[in-house]
C-alpha cells in the first residue's frame, strides 16, 4: 500500500479549519482532492462524513431532493465532485446561515467548518458558488505535485529577495537529464507513485476520462478528434502567447470555438493563462496572455515526447523548461493558499523587450528570466531596466538557471539555480 504523501496545502487546510463554514478545494482530476480529504478525515478529532457524487445514485437524489440529500448526512461533511449537484449549494447556504445564527443567538455552539467541497470543473461550479456561498466560502486550489512535495521538503511562497533567497533550503541539484525526466513524468500523484504507473497508459487514460467526463458534460464536441487536436495544439504552444486566430487554422476550428475550449481547459485546470502586464506608464505592452500547461508529463505526451533524452535534445526542450519552472512557482502560491494571479505577470512590447516573468511581492516588483543553460550571460538580464518604466518600487533582478549555486551579476541581479524554487 502506498503511503500518504504530505501535501504543503495541508497547512492552509488546517487553519480555516473551524474557522470557515464551507471550504472548497478545486482542481483538476486526479490531483489528489479526495486523497487530501480522506487524509484529513483520517487526522481529524471530530468525525467527518464523506460522500461522493461520482456515484450516480446518490447525484440522482442530491439534484432530485437537495434538502433531503443534505438531512441524511450529519456536518462536518465532505461533498466530493459537487459540481454534479449545483442544487445542493443553497440549501448548503440556508443550513450555514441558520448555523450562524444559532451561535449569536441560541445555544452559542461554535459554526465551524461544515462543508468541505471539491470540484473539477471550475467554471460551471465557481459561477453558482459566487452567486450562493459569498462570504461563506474559502476556495483552495489543488495541482499535482510541486518537486518540493515530492522531495518531502518544506514549500514556502517562491519570493525572488535574494536576502530570502539565501536563508531558504536548497534542494539537490540533478543533472539536465534527470531534469527532463522530471519533466516528463509530471505532477499526477499515480505517475510519481512508488508502484509507478505506466506514464503512457495513465495518459491516455487520462485524456479519454477527461473528454467523457469532463469536456461532454460541459460543451457539446461532435468531433472528439478534432478536440485531441486543439488540446494537442495549446501542448505545443505552451509558454507561448495565446493566438486564437492561430490555433484555429492548425486545428481546423473558428477563432470561436478556440476560446470556448480554451475558457473549459483554464477552468479544469489543465492550463494556466499568465497575464501580461500592463499600466498607463507602458504604452506598448502586449495584452496577451501566455499559455502554460500545468502537467508538463501531460504537455508532454500529448506532442508525443516519450523518453527524457529525446525530449532533451529536442526544439520543445526550451518551451517545456519553462513551463515546468512556471508551474512550480505557481504551484508555491497556490500550496501556500494565496492567488497567483495577482502576483504573477509576464511582459513584453511591441519594441519586443521581454521579461518572463514579474513577481510582484510587498509592493516591489521583481523581474525573472529563464534559461536552461549553467552560464546564461549577462546578456539574459538585458530587459530589466524596462521595470523602471513601471512606477513601482524595484526588487532585485534573477536569472533562474542551472548554475550550482547564487552568484550575483551586478549589485543588484543573480544567478539563481532552479533548485531555491
Amino acid at each position: 500500500m502506498e503511503r500518504y504523501k504530505t501535501r504543503t496545502i495541508e497547512k492552509v487546510l488546517n487553519n480555516l479549519k473551524d474557522k470557515c463554514p464551507v471550504i472548497m478545494i478545486t482542481g483538476a482530476r486526479q490531483v489528489g482532492k479526495t486523497t487530501l480529504l480522506n487524509h484529513l478525515i483520517t487526522t481529524s478529532k471530530e468525525k467527518i462524513n464523506y460522500v461522493s457524487l461520482d456515484n450516480i445514485l446518490l447525484r440522482k437524489k442530491a439534484i432530485e431532493d437537495p434538502e433531503l440529500f443534505l438531512r441524511t448526512y450529519e456536518t462536518p461533511l465532505i461533498i466530493d465532485e459537487f459540481q454534479y449537484a449545483p442544487e445542493l449549494l443553497s440549501y448548503i447556504k440556508i443550513k450555514v446561515d441558520k448555523a450562524r445564527q444559532n451561535e449569536m443567538f441560541g445555544d452559542g455552539k461554535s459554526v465551524g467548518t461544515m462543508f468541505y467541497l471539491t470540484g473539477s470543473q471550475i467554471f460551471q461550479a465557481m459561477e453558482n458558488v459566487s452567486e450562493s456561498l459569498a462570504g461563506r466560502i474559502s476556495i483552495l486550489d489543488l495541482y499535482g505535485y510541486s518537486t518540493r512535495e515530492l522531495n518531502n521538503s518544506i514549500e514556502d511562497m517562491f519570493i525572488p529577495n535574494i536576502e530570502v533567497l539565501k536563508k531558504k533550503e536548497k534542494l539537490k541539484s540533478l543533472s539536465t537529464l534527470n531534469i527532463f525526466e522530471r519533466i516528463i513524468n509530471g505532477s499526477y500523484p499515480e505517475v510519481n507513485s512508488l508502484s509507478g504507473r505506466d506514464r503512457e497508459e495513465f495518459y491516455d487514460t487520462y485524456i479519454r476520462t477527461y473528454i467523457e467526463r469532463d469536456i461532454r458534460q460541459l460543451v457539446n464536441i461532435k468531433d472528439e478528434n478534432k478536440f485531441i487536436r486543439f488540446i494537442s495544439a495549446i501542448a505545443a504552444r505552451t509558454s507561448q502567447e495565446y493566438n486564437a486566430l492561430d490555433i484555429s487554422k492548425d486545428v481546423g476550428i473558428d477563432s470561436k470555438t478556440v476560446d470556448e475550449w480554451i475558457s473549459i481547459l483554464k477552468n479544469t485546470n489543465l492550463v494556466y493563462m499568465l497575464q501580461a502586464y500592463s499600466n498607463n506608464n507602458v504604452k506598448k505592452a502586449i495584452q496577451k496572455p501566455k499559455i502554460y500547461f500545468m502537467d508538463t508529463g501531460l504537455a508532454c505526451y500529448l506532442t508525443g515526447y516519450i523518453s527524457s533524452e529525446t525530449l532533451e535534445k529536442s526544439a520543445y526542450n526550451g518551451a517545456i523548461f519553462e513551463t515546468y519552472i512556471i508551474s512550480e512557482i505557481i504551484k508555491s502560491y497556490a500550496n501556500n493558499g494565496k492567488n497567483p494571479r495577482y502576483r504573477l505577470y509576464y511582459y513584453r512590447d511591441t519594441n519586443k523587450k521581454e521579461i518572463d516573468l514579474l513577481i510582484f511581492d510587498d509592493n516591489k516588483v521583481y523581474p525573472i528570466e529563464i534559461k536552461k543553460s549553467a552560464n546564461p550571460g549577462k546578456e539574459a538580464i538585458k530587459n530589466f531596466d524596462v521595470v523602471k518604466k513601471f512606477g513601482r518600487d524595484i526588487g532585485n533582478g534573477i536569472v533562474l538557471c542551472m548554475m550550482e549555486e547564487i552568484i550575483p551579476i551586478n549589485e543588484n541581479n543573480y544567478y539563481v539555480p532552479i533548485e531555491y524554487i
